[in-house]
């Protein structure tokens, strides 16, 4: 599997671009993907982030995942804020992107005030990627100096004859229209209108071209951590005028409060490293490995919250009813009658281990949007009550037998493993005795107490899955296989020849929505 650094795997890394940026933008649609060597490209439309990995970034690692982070954060004011993203790759685009840049960073501060060390961080250590003016020519050279000038202050190098003169006057009127535009709650398609003048003022050409650079390839020479002090200080001088700059320009560099979640997800990836991702193809298993998958279709909301609700009362000891009619708790009343006016919240849990097994053959292909949505309710679920929990799919891929990891045993339920089990098309026969063969050896350690097979459709080979069934009980492991029809009298059909093959318990389903809470009840049992 491919990683964005030495120090931290791409899943790990998603986890934490998806929770933050649905946080930050108040979007729980939102979805990341990430993209080598490649600029931040947001679609507000199709609530999509693309991010490059931390290799794009200079510096130390932790300097890389802070500029990455903040990358992130302006991606997500993008996603709440504005309403198109244009290419920065010619210039109108390239200036209207810049424009929404100052007036989505002030509108996103508003809500996220401790972000501002962070920026500031990040634009002493951009500038010192900047392009120097000097090195640059034609009319890009205007579009890149007021870029600077308008979002920091100052530039970078030199300009002569007019250029001096163009630049501030495209910088007052940009700076008029972000005013009015924040003002006035104006969004993008009225900021986009005034461009045209923009253009005008520069003298550009509002297709001359733009070329994109990743920051690494602008530096030339290694980064100097006393040059980034020093840019880090020029910056909090001009954005806070506070006088003992240096002592905020050092705390912004050390940058604390973004250490420990830096740590902690660098030693969440190590963790990772150590439960069997690399060993994997050894027992012949398939890791999906694509970045760019989008998983929120896969998520039915309200079915993952119902089967919660059905077990909230299990997870907490307490069993909360709305009726229209009841007694109301006293809460003073009842503390004072007792000798020790305390509560506990007595947490239960299921000690069980379980793996979870999906037939994802072609038989599936018309129902496999409510099979995902169905699967991933029951580990949402799973996981809620913190039960441990392996999950599998298996597959035909060119003619050969594929058994996907979708969930390692001793890993967490997340974004990544639904986003693992969305790639995995539905194709090919059911060879189930052979996928068990594969999982046999992969399992040992992880010893589950229940092995749950989903499936719908007939084996290969009965003999050999009748074989393999009672390896697996031989060993202790309680084998369950749950039939899903397509109606009552499918499921009931499915379940019969599924009662041939020595499985312990066999359940049958002909509503997928019911198949999370049937197996929930199972390990309650």
């Amino acid at each position: 599997m491919s990683r964005p650094s030495a120090i931290m795997r791409n899943d790990v890394l998603l986890d934490i671009a998806t929770f933050l940026s649905r946080r930050w933008s108040f979007n729980d649609r939102v979805t990341v993907t990430l993209v080598p060597d490649r600029q931040p490209v947001t679609k507000p439309d199709r609530s999509q982030i693309a991010l490059p990995g931390l290799p794009y970034y200079v510096g130390t690692d932790f300097q890389k995942y802070r500029q990455w982070r903040v990358a992130l954060w302006y991606e997500s004011m993008r996603m709440k804020h504005s309403s198109k993203v244009l290419s920065n790759e010619h210039a109108f685009g390239f200036l209207l992107n810049t424009l929404e840049t100052k007036r989505v960073e002030i509108l996103g501060l508003r809500d996220w005030e401790g972000m501002e060390g962070e920026l500031i961080f990040n634009e002493g250590i951009s500038w010192i990627s900047r392009q120097l003016l000097n090195t640059i020519y034609g009319r890009y050279k205007i579009a890149e100096a007021f870029s600077q000038y308008f979002l920091t202050g100052y530039i970078k190098g030199e300009l002569f004859g007019g250029e001096q003169g163009k630049v501030q006057r495209a910088t007052e009127f940009a700076n008029e229209i972000i005013k009015e535009a924040i003002e006035n709650g104006h969004g993008t398609e009225w900021v986009e209108q005034h461009i045209p003048k923009l253009v005008k003022i520069l003298e550009l050409d509002p297709l001359v071209s733009i070329p994109v650079l990743a920051p690494r390839t602008r530096m030339g020479a290694s980064l100097s951590q006393t040059d980034l002090l020093k840019q880090i200080e020029k910056a909090v001088r001009t954005k806070k005028k506070e006088k003992d700059s240096e002592e905020k320009a050092k705390e912004i560099y050390e940058g604390s409060d973004v250490l420990h979640e830096f740590e902690t997800l660098v030693k969440e990836s190590k963790k990772t490293e150590n439960k069997g991702y690399d060993s994997l193809e050894n027992f012949g298993l398939s890791m999906p490995d694509r970045m760019d998958v989008d998983e929120t279709k896969i998520y039915d909301l309200d079915l993952i919250q119902k089967v919660k609700a059905a077990f909230r009362d299990w997870k907490t000891g307490w069993i909360e009813r709305h009726d229209e009619t009841g007694e109301e708790l006293d809460i003073e009343t009842f503390s004072e009658a007792l000798p020790k006016p305390f509560l506990t919240d007595m947490k239960l849990s299921i000690k069980t281990k379980v793996v979870l097994l999906l037939d994802h053959s072609s038989s599936i292909a018309d129902v496999e949007l409510e099979y995902k949505q169905a699967t991933v309710a029951l580990c949402e679920a799973l996981a809620y009550l913190g039960v441990k929990f392996a999950v599998y799919a298996f597959s035909t891929e060119n003619r050969q037998v594929k058994c996907w990891v979708v969930k390692p045993p001793n890993v967490k339920w997340s974004i990544a493993s639904a986003r693992r089990l969305a790639q995995i098309k539905a194709v090919g026969g059911t060879p189930l005795a052979e996928v068990y063969g594969l999982l046999q050896p992969a399992l040992k350690s992880f010893r589950p107490d229940i092995f749950v097979t989903l499936t719908d459709g007939e084996p290969s080979d009965f003999d050999a899955v009748r074989t393999m069934v009672l390896s697996y009980r031989k060993t202790g492991v309680k084998m369950v296989a749950i039939g899903v029809g397509r109606h009552l009298n499918d499921a009931v059909e499915i379940g019969h020849n599924l009662k041939y093959l020595n499985y312990e318990k066999i359940l049958a389903v002909s509503r997928l929505q019911d198949m999370p809470k049937k197996v929930i009840k199972l390990l309650r049992s």
